[in-house]
C-alpha cells in the first residue's frame, strides 16, 4: 500500500514539475479550460496545451493543419493526461521544407521530455504533412488518426480527378515543391506513393471519410492508400465511412458523433501506451 502511494506521489510531483516547466516556453493563455503556451521554433509559431495531470510517459498528440477543427477528441485526450501540440507551417502543404521544420519541432518537443512517439492527427490537407513526415521517420510515430485527409495533391488541390480542386492552392503546391505542372503529374512522393516505409514500421492508422466528398474524394485518397497499405507486412488500417458530409462543404465536413470520438480516443490511447 505504501509503495502504491509513493508511486502515485512521484507521478503527481513529476506532472506538476513538467507543467510548471512549460511556463518558460512562452506566453500563457487558456484553451478549452486547459493551459496553453505559445512559443516559436526557428521562427515558426507553435503551441502546446498541457493536461491538468500528465499521463505516465508524457504522451502527446501532434496536430497538423486546422488544429481547432473537431477538437472534441483532443479535449478527451487532455482529460486523460495527453498534451496537444501544433506547429504552424500552414501554407507549405507538406513540402520538404515544411518537413524540415517538423524535424526541428519534434526535436524540441522530445527534448522537453515528451514521448518519443507521438500520435499524429491530420485534417484535410494536413494529410500531406503527416504522411510525408511519417514516411521520413516511420519509427517516430505511434499512430495516425486522420479526418478526410489529402493523400495525393493531384486530387486536391490539383483537381485532376473527380474533385473540384483549387487553382490558387495548386499553384502554391508547384511553388513549394519546386515542380512544373508536368513534373507534378509524374511526382511519386505523395502519401499514396509512400506506403512501404510506413507499413514496414506497422504504424496503426484510423481514418474517417465522407462518401460524398467532392473536395477530397476518398476514392482518390484514403481508399487508394488503404488498398495498398492494409495487410502489407502485417500493417493495419481502419476506415470509418460517413454516408454524407454537409452540402455547404461539398461533402468534405461532417458532424463528429460521440461514437467517432470514442473510437478515435480509444485508438490513440491503445497505440500510445
Amino acid at each position: 500500500m505504501i509503495t502504491r502511494i509513493a508511486i502515485v506521489l512521484v507521478l503527481c510531483l513529476s506532472s506538476i514539475a513538467f507543467a510548471n516547466s512549460e511556463t518558460s516556453w512562452g506566453r500563457q493563455s487558456s484553451w478549452k479550460g486547459f493551459q496553453r503556451f505559445d512559443f516559436t521554433v526557428d521562427t515558426k509559431p507553435c503551441y502546446i496545451v498541457v493536461p491538468k495531470q500528465v499521463a505516465e510517459g508524457k504522451p502527446w498528440v501532434w496536430r497538423a493543419r486546422f488544429p481547432n477543427y473537431h477538437p472534441e477528441i483532443d479535449i478527451e485526450l487532455l482529460k486523460r493526461g495527453y498534451h496537444i501540440a501544433h506547429m504552424n507551417t500552414n501554407g507549405m502543404l507538406g513540402s520538404d521544407k515544411a518537413l524540415d521544420y517538423w524535424d526541428q519541432f519534434y526535436d524540441h518537443m522530445t527534448g522537453k521530455g515528451l514521448a518519443k512517439k507521438p500520435a499524429l492527427e491530420a485534417v484535410s490537407r494536413g494529410g500531406l504533412f503527416v504522411y510525408r513526415w511519417t514516411a521520413r521517420h516511420p519509427k517516430r510515430v505511434a499512430c495516425i488518426y486522420a479526418d478526410t485527409p489529402v493523400l495525393d495533391f493531384k486530387s486536391w488541390p490539383g483537381g485532376k480527378g473527380r474533385g473540384v480542386g483549387h487553382a490558387g492552392t495548386w499553384k502554391q503546391v508547384l511553388q513549394h515543391y519546386g515542380l512544373t505542372e508536368a513534373q507534378a503529374m509524374m511526382y511519386r512522393k505523395n502519401p499514396i506513393d509512400l506506403v512501404k516505409p510506413i507499413a514496414a514500421a506497422k504504424v496503426p492508422i484510423l481514418h474517417i471519410v465522407t462518401e460524398n466528398d467532392r473536395i477530397v474524394p476518398p476514392a482518390e485518397n484514403t481508399m487508394v492508400f488503404f488498398k495498398r497499405y492494409n495487410g502489407l507486412n502485417g500493417a493495419r488500417m481502419e476506415v470509418i465511412r460517413v454516408k454524407a458530409g454537409t452540402a455547404k462543404s461539398n461533402g468534405h465536413h461532417f458532424t463528429l458523433t460521440k461514437d467517432h470520438i470514442d473510437k478515435a480516443v480509444k485508438f490513440i490511447v491503445q497505440h500510445t501506451k
